[in-house]
């Protein structure tokens, strides 16, 4: 065969034959009949298939023949059943960025997203990222969540809920059958022990507030934005990134009022928050204050050295670690405000809540209980400041 070099056609028999087109190329081909047509079936080039193979694949189609089967619609169903067996055959890590993104619009903040990324790129994707979610066993999934089920059970059981969920949507998408591996309930609580049983809930640790205007007074002598920061979230007792994601259109000097808008609160609520005298104090004298209120608008009212990024988180941390007060930390503040507003004034429970942007417990409170009770909260808040500032 390799000394044909003339165009033409060459047979080997058995219906096998050798091309060499004019440009000197050779490839082979089987010509059969197939109910009463001349058919041609291309069996690949020399040079990737050898004589001994071509020969092999015409014995096989010389058998397929015998039982009335045409070889070349044979090929063509094979080539379309592996298609579609491969276009079902999604990875997890290919499902579980579909299902992000078919959900990213609904989820409150891009943060939610990105934390559903980075715990399964973490923990999922290099154990199970690679493989098929048909083929995703049980036993894949305790493998890789038994080495963090007890040293990190708060991410392993996020995990295992995302892992769930990624699932769910492959089935309902029809990329596998059969009961979800990674539930909870009947299947998992027989292998791995409760969460309640390897953890223990956390309290942030919060200071005594009998403490606090001294430490206070202590911020009042320092300069930088993060002291500013700190010193505002404790005047109003937020959640670090309630106050770190806070942009001047929120602020209402004329009705001092700051307003966090529904998407960045943790109950998915609009909060509005009374200013007091001491809070407004502290933003008029921020740098950006002298800037008009239309140029600063839409900037970060805590903004870290990249004038478009919002201040960490742990840059509050470090500020309570350069006091030697490691020990706090800032949520733990929300708590020291608590036992301040339980101990210290005589106001309604329910007014205290509030304050601290929580869902009210009792449903049937919560049903009668409409407003924010923003005037109550702007007594209270008053009375909080005066104390941190021993006024």
């Amino acid at each position: 065969m390799k000394k044909i070099n003339k165009a033409g056609d060459y047979s080997d028999g058995g219906g096998l034959w050798l091309r060499v087109n004019h440009a000197g190329a050779k490839s082979w081909m089987f010509r059969f009949s197939f109910e009463k047509r001349e058919h041609k079936m291309g069996l690949g080039a020399t040079h990737t298939v050898s004589l001994a193979e071509a020969r092999d694949e015409a014995r096989n189609c010389r058998k397929l023949l015998r039982g009335k089967v045409n070889p070349l619609l044979k090929r063509q169903q094979t080539i379309i059943q592996t298609k579609i067996e491969t276009e079902s055959r999604k990875t997890f890590a290919e499902c579980a960025y579909q299902y992000i993104e078919d959900n990213r619009a609904g989820w409150k903040n891009a943060k939610h997203a990105n934390q559903w990324t980075t715990t399964l790129k973490t923990y999922a994707y290099p154990h199970i990222g690679h493989i098929s979610v048909a083929d995703i066993t049980t036993k894949m999934v305790v493998d890789l969540l038994r080495p963090i089920w007890v040293e990190k059970a708060e991410t392993a059981n996020r995990l295992r809920g995302r892992i769930q969920t990624v699932l769910d949507w492959a089935k309902v998408q029809g990329f596998r059958s059969g009961d979800n591996p990674a539930i909870w309930q009947g299947h998992l609580d027989k292998i791995l022990p409760a969460r309640s049983k390897v953890s223990k809930v956390v309290h942030h640790p919060a200071m005594p507030y009998h403490d606090i205007p001294t430490f206070m007074k202590a911020l009042q002598f320092r300069d930088g934005l993060s002291i500013r920061t700190l010193e505002f979230a404790i005047l109003h007792a937020n959640r670090s990134g309630e106050v770190r994601l806070a942009t001047w259109k929120e602020i209402d000097f004329d009705k001092k009022l700051w307003v966090i808008p529904e998407e960045r609160m943790k109950a998915g609520h609009e909060h509005r928050i009374p200013l007091t005298d001491q809070a407004i104090a502290l933003l008029q004298k921020l740098p950006v204050f002298t800037l008009s209120e239309q140029d600063r608008k839409d900037m970060f009212i805590f903004p870290s050295t990249k004038k478009d990024k919002p201040l960490s988180d742990m840059a509050l941390t470090s500020i309570l670690r350069r006091m030697n007060k490691g020990q706090f930390t800032q949520h733990g503040f929300r708590s020291t405000f608590r036992d301040w507003a339980a101990e210290v004034v005589q106001y309604p429970r329910e007014v205290i809540e509030h304050a601290l942007a929580h869902k009210l417990a009792d449903k049937v409170e919560a049903a009668y209980q409409r407003g924010d009770l923003l005037e109550k909260r702007r007594s209270l808040m008053t009375d909080w400041a005066n104390f941190c500032y021993n006024q």
